[in-house]
């Protein structure tokens, strides 16, 4: 049968992968892109918002013990209270603008009884030590403007102290707040520039560029492999199933080897000889 080389083994092999990544491509590559394209343009979305958006009360937009909603991601709100630098704490391994950073975050009591978490910003590493120096927060209580941010995954590696400091690994209330043995409102409020409080060394966080990324461009990349894969095993398969491809194994002429054909010639020879004899 022409199609039965598609049972040998290798071939059985290739079909396999190439029917793996093409689903892959299909199912899980582009559809995650898709979804890092649709997040970045909410976010664009969020962030142009609040760039219009008066800030507004805490309260108002966050109610206590909850977290802020996605339509609160990014807007602005004011606080008034006390930062408490007992529950301060560095997340490690961060990067600002493409350099390493360490981002300090700071437990803020409002005075209406409930704590939350405040970004006060970066601060680069410093030569020769293993945790930067920083400006402690203002004592008293201080009224500030930060946006509103939702809880980042919680790391499972557990916080630990380093020069007095606390290091902690994602930027999450919870994990803080256990550290700390204190009460924090889920979610965290990364602080505008030029408020109370912001780290000196770095300053606050800078906001993120208003750009869809190529998040799109890949998803449609990915598509376009798996297509490829699955064209080149279509092409290969209908190559091979043709008389003479190169899994044919019919049966082909054997082809002679010099020292056959040398012999032929020269028994051809012998008996043109005897012929002419004759």
């Amino acid at each position: 049968m022409r199609f039965r080389f598609l049972l040998q083994p290798n071939w059985l092999l290739l079909t396999l992968v190439v029917f793996v990544f093409a689903a892959a491509c299909y199912t899980i590559l582009a559809p995650w892109q898709f979804s890092r394209n649709a997040d970045q343009q909410a976010q664009n979305a969020a962030l142009t918002s609040s760039f219009t958006s008066k800030p507004v009360p805490v309260e108002q937009l966050v109610p206590a013990g909850t977290e802020p909603s996605s339509t609160a991601v990014w807007r602005l709100v004011t606080m008034t209270g006390t930062y408490e630098p007992a529950g301060e704490a560095m997340a490690r391994l961060r990067t600002v603008q493409g350099e390493p950073a360490f981002e300090i975050v700071t437990p803020f009591k409002l005075t209406d009884g409930r704590t939350v978490l405040v970004d006060r910003g970066y601060e680069p590493p410093q030569a020769g030590k293993s945790v930067p120096g920083y400006v402690a927060p203002p004592k008293g209580q201080v009224s500030i403007t930060a946006r509103a941010q939702v809880d980042e995954p919680v790391d499972k590696r557990p916080s630990f102290l380093d020069g007095g400091k606390r290091q902690i690994y994602s930027i999450n209330a919870g994990t803080v707040a256990q550290a700390a043995d204190m009460k924090i409102d889920p979610g965290y409020f990364q602080l505008d520039a030029n408020q109370p409080g912001v780290v000196k060394g770095g300053g606050a966080i800078p906001l993120p560029q208003l750009d869809d990324g190529p998040y799109f461009s890949y998803a449609i990349q990915w598509l376009i492999f798996g297509s490829m894969a699955l064209f080149g095993w279509g092409y290969f398969s209908w190559r091979e199933a043709r008389p003479g491809g190169a899994l044919d194994n019919s049966e082909k002429p054997k082809r002679k080897s010099v020292a056959e054909i040398l012999a032929e010639d020269e028994a051809r020879e012998r008996a043109e000889a005897s012929a002419a004899k004759g």
